[in-house]
């Protein structure tokens, strides 16, 4: 069974998270994925696919040292509905501290199904993915997002990000419909955000 912790933000992100994931990415570039947490703008533009008048989970996967989660509470998604997925054991003692009210689960987010069988009570309202999937074969990315599905309330959002020019997920894919936002240029490096539906 997964470690979790019933864990709104303390504290403003710190200069600290910038070297705590420096540090990650340098040990290990793939599973980070990102040298630096995703900015605001990323965060923000993530955040307002999110709709904050269900009172289902939602779920964020490579949570890292927490940006998306702030940005989720900022858009007015309530704590205690966040079940926030970390493989690396120091962000999730991290996150565990500046978001109390949410669900804190450490493990491997390619694995959710299994990984979240004994967390979900019900299906989720949305999935918030800051996973580095284009590190990842084929396969493995479109594993990850059918399993998300299948956690998923009828036409959710799975809601992800990449510094890609295209989109993770292969367009057309069947009973799978996509859309992207704008480039967001005040992020380091570039990103768009992509959103993927399946009724």
């Amino acid at each position: 069974m997964p470690e979790t912790s019933v864990s709104v933000a303390k504290k403003p992100l710190r200069f600290g998270d910038e070297v705590r994931f420096i540090r990650s990415w340098l040990e290990k570039p793939l599973s980070t994925g990102a040298v630096m947490p995703s900015g605001k703008a990323l965060a923000r533009t993530m955040a307002r696919y999110v709709d904050t008048n269900s009172t289902g989970p939602v779920i964020e996967l490579g949570a890292g040292t927490g940006p998306v989660t702030e940005a989720l509470v900022a858009h007015g998604v309530d704590p205690s509905r966040l079940v926030l997925v970390e493989f690396n054991p120091g962000f999730c003692r991290l996150l565990r501290s500046r978001f109390p009210k949410a669900t804190v689960v450490q493990g491997d987010a390619y694995s959710l199904r299994r990984l979240l069988a004994d967390v979900l009570t019900e299906p989720a309202d949305a999935v918030v993915s800051g996973l580095p999937l284009m590190t990842k074969p084929l396969r493995t990315r479109l594993r990850m997002v059918y399993d998300a599905f299948s956690l998923l309330k009828p036409n959710a959002p799975i809601v992800q990000f990449t510094y890609a020019v295209v989109s993770p997920i292969p367009r057309g894919l069947g009973g799978i419909h996509s859309e992207a936002s704008e480039p967001i240029w005040a992020n380091l490096p570039p990103a768009r955000v992509w959103v993927y539906r399946k009724g």
